[in-house]
């Protein structure tokens, strides 16, 4: 059942002394940092509607909203014992949020900033949950570390749903093509699971590359899967209608994490190794890096919208975003 927090409009307000500090990387392109609270460890970003962009503070149990406009940062309490993971907006405009220390779902509406909590059933154990996605008929689909995959109907006051995955360990990334079919990609497990979205069931694909660390997934507009595969510093692509895998290997000694695909199809990854932000041109298949300005920064997740990267520098306590 869900469970609505008391006091939970209480925020932390946090304005650095500059909106962002630019670098321009590459004609056309504009890379930019922001500070969030030290300490916060950003670890996934979600840019909302209104032009912020929403954080997970994985170090200090909050949400924070960061206004691009004046730098200012604004952090959501989600209570004792949380450790935010991954933020996704919702259909509803509200941010969802994966809260591996709470083992629950956490919805931090829009505007008024009101916490819900939708917890896991008691028999799920520690789920280590990660991230999440919606499917076209408004299905919250969400991934756990320790072995599972699961599903709520967010308008329904029905428990969370949860599966146990192929492999057990390792469900990560997750996506939802255009076509509402949903993926996720297993870390431990080195595969990508196609959910029949009816059946709840996993269809198991596997990448050519053996033990290559499927940490993150995302779709083009095609529906076509691109997937980063953390162990073996290589950038993977999956047709679902033909059933052929591509693989490209990254520039530079790489520890690709995320994959992001914008409006355009060009494809984005984050990538530990160079710590920089990697640009793929699908047609081309030529990669460019743009180097982060701070050292060690640990980008680990991408989202955006229209004209914009966004990551979230969990080393650093910073936001960077990409203009191009």
């Amino acid at each position: 059942m869900p469970r609505l927090l008391s006091g939970c409009i209480l925020v932390l307000l946090v304005a650095p002394s500059a909106p962002g500090h630019a670098q321009r990387t590459s004609p056309g392109v504009a890379l930019l940092e922001y500070d969030v609270p030290r300490g916060a460890h950003p670890h996934d970003v979600a840019p909302a509607r209104d032009g912020s962009v929403w954080y997970t503070a994985q170090h200090q149990a909050a949400l924070g909203r960061l206004d691009p406009e004046t730098g200012e940062a604004l952090q959501v309490p989600l209570g004792p014992g949380s450790r935010p993971h991954g933020v996704i907006v919702g259909p509803d405009g509200s941010a969802w949020v994966t809260d591996s220390g709470l083992n629950a779902l956490v919805r931090v509406a829009s505007p008024d900033l009101k916490v819900t909590r939708f917890p896991l059933p008691a028999s799920a154990g520690n789920a280590n949950l990660n991230t999440a996605t919606f499917a076209g008929d408004g299905i919250l689909w969400f991934t756990g570390q320790s072995g599972i995959y699961g599903r709520m109907a967010p308008n329904a006051d029905v428990e969370v749903e949860m599966f146990s995955a192929p492999r057990r360990r390792g469900p990560y990334g997750i996506t939802t093509t255009p076509s509402s079919d949903v993926y996720f990609a297993s870390l431990a497990g080195s595969y990508v699971g196609a959910i029949d979205v009816a059946t709840s069931r996993v269809t198991v694909l596997e990448p050519p590359t053996p033990r290559q660390g499927s940490r993150r997934i995302w779709s083009d507009s095609h529906g076509r899967l691109w997937v980063t595969g953390w162990n073996v510093g290589l950038l993977m692509s999956h047709d679902p209608e033909t059933g052929v895998w591509r693989e490209w290997r990254m520039p530079g000694s790489s520890r690709p994490y995320a994959v992001y695909v914008d409006e355009g199809d060009t494809v984005w990854v984050s990538d530990f190794g160079t710590n920089s932000i990697v640009r793929f041109d699908p047609t081309t298949e030529r990669f460019q890096s743009f180097e982060l300005p701070t050292p060690n920064a640990r980008v680990r997740q991408l989202l955006g919208r229209p004209g914009e990267v966004w990551g979230a520098e969990s080393a650093a306590d910073k936001l960077v975003v990409l203009r191009y």
